[in-house]
């Protein structure tokens, strides 16, 4: 990878801080709509979901979820979409933020892997301690990584782990810093192409696959109308991307910068379908923070049936 793709993925998504602006009398109303790299833009671009949409949207990049949520939490964003982990644990660190979408991955967790370098010896998770170890605090990666070691008998503090940016991350893996790097989406195919990494481990069978539109509080009293219509809109798109993968790539690959056959990669693996938030998605998620609890990454794991707002559960109806 030269340097001008390395920057495009490692740091281009920084996030981004939009003056906040009302529109003009007579405007169309805007939705501020945070987005992750390859995400929620790329489909809907791709799916041409937003034609016609009777409210203007305002998109803010953001590299991963913990920022996207901070920013949703304190009003600079309406909504945007996170992985479950990431917004379970804003959610009990008192962010005022709730779920009002969920969509479940194609991959059933296989997009969040647990990277070592080809070369690395390294057999098993077990192999890790002692080692060095890098993913985003409150991020689907720190899940897997705490889930990955409790099943091989390692407590968190037998490893050194080093909460990084994606960005920070990849460079820290290409240049040796870390043993291990916890990541997901594109980083994974990525660091498999440049970097000759490998799979240790991978989320399936610890991560539920759930992922959610979160909105801020405020956002939810005032723009519910053009909440209700992009979250419509959304479960068009994630449907239309499970028969329309290339198109969908095309547009990720200009929208971000990454090449085509990253961008492929990330569209077979990471697309999402909707469904509804009932009582067996809440249950699933439970689990998750209590997971963070026992593993000592969050003081008190609270009932988080109040973080989802189901009377938006309307919008993924066909």
């Amino acid at each position: 990878m030269d340097r001008r793709q390395l920057l495009i993925v490692a740091t281009a998504f920084s996030a981004l801080s939009l003056p906040a602006c009302a529109p003009k009398a007579g405007s169309p109303p805007i939705l501020k709509v945070g987005n992750q790299k390859g995400g929620t833009k790329s489909l809907m671009l791709a799916a041409g979901a937003l034609e016609g949409a009777p409210y203007q949207i305002e998109w803010s990049e953001f590299p991963a979820a913990q920022p996207l949520l901070e920013a949703i939490g304190a009003g600079a964003v309406d909504l945007g979409a996170v992985g479950d982990a990431p917004f379970l644990f804003a959610y009990a660190s008192g962010a005022k933020v709730r779920a009002v979408h969920a969509s479940r991955g194609a991959s059933g967790g296989g997009s969040t892997a647990i990277l070592v370098r080809g070369n690395s010896g390294f057999a098993k998770v077990a192999d890790l301690r002692g080692r060095r170890v890098a993913t985003g605090r409150g991020s689907i990666g720190h899940y897997v990584l705490l889930a990955r070691l409790a099943a091989a008998g390692l407590k968190p503090s037998e490893v050194t782990i080093s909460f990084l940016s994606p960005g920070d991350a990849k460079a820290a893996f290409t240049s040796g810093d870390i043993d291990a790097w916890v990541t997901w989406g594109p980083y994974v195919h990525i660091a498999g192409r440049d970097d000759g990494a490998r799979v240790l481990a991978d989320g399936r069978g610890v991560l539920s696959g759930l992922g959610f539109e979160v909105a801020n509080l405020d956002a939810i009293a005032k723009k519910r109308a053009q909440i209700a219509d992009f979250l419509r809109r959304l479960s068009r798109a994630q449907r239309w991307s499970d028969t329309h993968k290339d198109a969908y790539a095309a547009v990720m690959a200009k929208e971000t910068g990454l090449d085509l056959e990253i961008a492929r990669l990330t569209v077979e693996n990471g697309r999402g379908q909707p469904v509804p938030i009932d009582a067996g998605v809440i249950a699933e998620e439970q689990r998750v923070l209590d997971g963070f609890k026992a593993a000592g990454a969050i003081d008190t794991a609270p009932d988080i049936a109040p973080a989802f707002d189901v009377s938006f559960n309307a919008a993924v109806s066909p």
